[in-house]
């Protein structure tokens, strides 16, 4: 099994880099002239997009094949304060310089929105922003001229207090996305609501491939066994999802399943025992390559998502632990192949 790691967003190794950088709708307000306003968010979200490039080139040098960009490289951009603004067309050449370079390297991206992005909630002006959100994700996507392997990532979201009620509007909501939301969209296991059993159940029900997070799991496993009793399944969902791809886009080649785009899970470890919920800086390679070892025989490739604090510095610790195995054999700087 050939298995690729990447992170998320920052770096810890290149300074002064962040993707991220933004203004408070309480700042933006002050500043009086909207037009003013206005551009200082285009001149941040031109920063974004510089250091976002910034970071592509980073991971490049190091081999590092599969990245998630940030969420929020235009700031404000669905806040009620700048509704009317439309900034693509000033950024359109920042996009395209992201898209060209990631399609030059054959690097695997996605993006994650914030939690508050909820197919399931009840209020009518939650959903509203959520898909708000999830079109500006994939807008945002296709203005880098990434196709449909680029995927937009979220979770079921809550229950409201009645589980089936909440998955019930979801599924009615689904089919009223648009086809460059639906197409991009991929489900992951929560660390307090939906199971892996339980998310995997709903995309396979809406057609999605899911995306298995370990860590989740492991504090949120309901009567399920080990992850990688339900991995053959989740597998599935990703092969399916390629056939899809394969049948809207004639360009698009592969020959064998898992070609264009592997199965993704998110790897990372609990804080401490106090607070398992949250990512701790380094990965422990112990559960994740047992989980990777349990799984080789069946999955040729898999690319995996480090969620943990230090970020890509946790990337080369991990790979470090885990090229000093002897069923390892590290391909690249952040490539290794599992040996049957």
């Amino acid at each position: 099994m050939i298995v690729r790691f990447g992170y998320v967003a920052m770096s810890v190794n290149v300074a002064n880099a962040s993707p991220s950088k933004t203004m408070t709708a309480t700042s933006f307000c002050q500043i009086g002239d909207r037009d003013a306003a206005l551009r200082k968010l285009g001149r941040i979200a031109e920063e974004n997009l510089h250091n976002t490039l910034r970071l592509l080139r980073h991971n490049q040098a190091y081999d590092i094949h599969v990245f998630r960009f940030s969420s929020r490289l235009i700031p404000l951009v669905t806040h009620q304060v700048t509704e009317g603004w439309e900034p693509f067309s000033f950024l359109a050449d920042h996009f395209r310089e992201v898209g060209d370079y990631v399609r030059l390297h054959g690097m695997r991206t996605s993006l994650h929105p914030d939690h508050f992005t909820v197919m399931t909630t009840p209020r009518a002006e939650v959903l509203r922003i959520s898909i708000a959100d999830l079109e500006h994700q994939a807008h945002m996507l296709t203005a880098m001229g990434l196709d449909e392997r680029a995927k937009c990532n979220i979770h079921i979201g809550g229950t409201y207090g009645d589980k089936p009620a909440a998955l019930a509007r979801f599924r009615e909501r689904f089919p009223e996305l648009k086809p460059e939301v639906r197409h991009r969209l991929t489900l992951e296991n929560d660390d307090k609501t939906y199971t892996a059993r339980e998310t995997l159940d709903f995309a396979e029900e809406i057609g999605v491939p899911m995306v298995l997070d370990i860590h989740h799991h492991q504090i949120n496993p309901g009567l399920d066994g080990p992850p990688e009793e339900l991995w053959t399944r989740i597998r599935h969902t990703w092969e399916r999802n390629e056939v899809d791809m394969l049948s809207r886009d004639p360009h698009m080649q592969a020959s064998q399943p898992g070609e264009l785009l592997p199965p993704k899970v998110h790897s990372s470890s609990p804080r401490n025992e106090q607070n398992r919920r949250a990512h701790a800086d380094y990965v422990e390679p112990e559960p994740l390559f047992s989980f990777l070892r349990a799984i080789a025989a069946e999955t040729p490739r898999l690319d995996v998502m480090i969620e943990a604090k230090q970020k890509d510095g946790a990337l080369f610790a991990l790979m470090k632990d885990l090229s000093d195995l002897p069923e390892v054999r590290r391909i690249d700087g952040a490539t290794i192949e599992i040996k049957g």
